[in-house]
C-alpha cells in the first residue's frame, strides 16, 4: 500500500512539475535545441525531464524568465519560436557559433533586460526593432559579423547601460539618438567602419564611465563637451583619423573630471571586449 501511494505522489508530483512551464515556452525551448544541435551542447538538455532543471534555463513563478548558455557549444541558427518566450528577461548564448541573422521575433519579447550574444558568427544589419525592447539594460553583441548602420532606435532604450557592439563591421556615422540614453555607464563601439564625427551630444551621457571608439574611421575634432563626462573613467579613441588628442581638451581641475587615459594598443584591442 506504502508504494502504491508513493508511485501516485510521484506522478502527480511529476505532472505538476511539468505543468509549471506552458508548452508553447517549452516548444520554443526544444526549437532553440534542435536548431543548435542540442545533442552535441557541452552540457545537453533531457528534454523528456522537467524544464525548470534545464541546463542554463530559468523559471520562476512558472515562467521561462532566464536562458544561458554561455560557451557551451551551440551550432546553428536563432529558431523564430524563440519569440515565445514572452517572459524572457535575461539571454546569454555567448562564446558559441550561432550563425545567421537575428530572428525578428526576438524583438517581441518586451521583458528582455539583458541580450548577451557576443562571440558568435551572427550577421546582417542590427535590425531597428530593437528599439522595441523598452527594459533593455545590457545590450552585448561583439564580436559578430554585423553590418551597416547602427539603428537611430537604439535611442530608444532609454534603461539602457551597457551597449557594446564592437569588433563587428558597422559602417556610417555614430546616431546622435545615443544622446538620449541617459542612463548609460558603457558604450564601446570598437574595432567596425564607422565614419564621421564623434557627436558632441555624447557628452551628454553624464553617467558614462568607459567610452571606447577606437579602431574605427572616425574624424574631426574630439568634441569638448566630453569634459561633461564627470564619471568617465576610461576612454579609447586611438585608431582613428581625429585632428587632436585626449590631452588637448581635458582640462585638470580636481574635482570636475577625472580620467584614466588608456591608448588602445594591439593587445587592449584583443582584450577590451573579453
Amino acid at each position: 500500500m506504502k508504494t502504491l501511494k508513493l508511485t501516485l505522489i510521484c506522478i502527480f508530483t511529476s505532472i505538476f512539475v511539468n505543468a509549471n512551464v506552458s508548452q508553447i515556452e517549452k516548444d520554443a525551448l526544444v526549437a532553440l535545441y534542435n536548431t543548435t544541435q542540442g545533442s552535441q551542447w557541452n552540457t545537453t538538455w533531457d528534454l523528456n525531464a522537467p524544464v525548470s532543471t534545464w541546463y542554463g534555463v530559468t523559471v520562476k513563478n512558472d515562467k521561462v524568465v532566464g536562458v544561458n548558455l554561455f560557451r557551451n557549444n551551440l551550432k546553428g541558427n536563432l529558431p523564430q519560436e524563440i519569440g515565445n518566450l514572452q517572459y524572457l528577461q535575461n539571454i546569454n548564448l555567448g562564446f558559441n557559433k550561432i550563425e545567421g541573422t537575428l530572428p525578428k521575433s526576438l524583438f517581441n519579447l518586451k521583458e528582455l533586460k539583458s541580450v548577451q550574444l557576443f562571440v558568435n558568427s551572427f550577421e546582417g544589419n542590427i535590425p531597428s526593432e530593437i528599439g522595441q525592447l523598452e527594459k533593455l539594460e545590457v545590450l552585448e553583441l561583439f564580436s559578430n559579423t554585423f553590418s551597416g548602420a547602427i539603428p537611430a532606435s537604439i535611442g530608444n532604450l532609454k534603461n539602457l547601460k551597457v551597449l557594446v557592439l564592437g569588433s563587428n563591421f558597422l559602417t556610417g556615422n555614430i546616431p546622435t539618438e545615443i544622446a538620449t540614453l541617459s542612463k548609460l555607464e558603457v558604450l564601446s563601439l570598437i574595432d567596425n567602419k564607422l565614419d564621421g564625427q564623434i557627436p558632441t551630444e555624447i557628452g551628454s551621457l553624464v553617467n558614462l564611465k568607459e567610452l571606447v571608439l577606437g579602431s574605427n574611421a572616425l574624424t574631426g575634432n574630439l568634441p569638448r563637451e566630453l569634459t561633461n563626462l564627470i564619471n568617465l573613467e576610461t576612454i579609447i579613441v586611438s585608431g582613428n583619423q581625429l585632428n587632436n588628442d585626449i590631452a588637448s581638451i581635458v582640462k585638470s581641475k580636481p574635482g570636475e573630471i577625472q580620467m584614466k587615459l588608456h591608448f588602445a594598443t594591439d593587445t587592449a584591442l584583443a582584450t577590451e571586449e573579453d
